[in-house]
């Protein structure tokens, strides 16, 4: 389970300046898109995740764990697992004229 939780997303790409291409790069299409007084506004929601050394490595030791507790190990490690799923986020974004934000209201952190 610790090697198939979400990857980590870089968070910092919702500032000011950024284009438009990027975030759709790294978060893929916005929950929600729409125009407003003449602006684009979009919405983001993902759950953040782990960064691949962290999944690695806490695979790596349920596996250990499994192996010394002749299975036993499920019995804690499954549910454990469980709640590290990662944290729902989300971001509204408006952009200027160019495509590049020029304003970031996190949502749910």
């Amino acid at each position: 389970m610790a090697a198939k939780q979400p990857d980590k997303k870089n968070v910092e790409l919702f500032a000011l300046g950024t284009p438009r291409s990027m975030l759709l790069a790294e978060f893929g299409p916005p929950t929600v898109s729409e125009v407003r007084d003449g602006k684009k506004y979009e919405i983001y929601k993902f759950v953040q995740g782990y960064s691949a050394g962290a999944k690695a490595g806490r695979a790596v030791f349920h596996g250990a764990a499994d192996v010394l507790t002749l299975g036993l190990w499920e019995v804690v490690g499954t549910p454990a697992e469980g709640v590290f799923s990662g944290d729902e986020m989300a971001y509204e974004v408006s952009y200027d004229s160019d495509n590049r934000v020029d304003q970031v209201i996190a949502l749910k952190k």
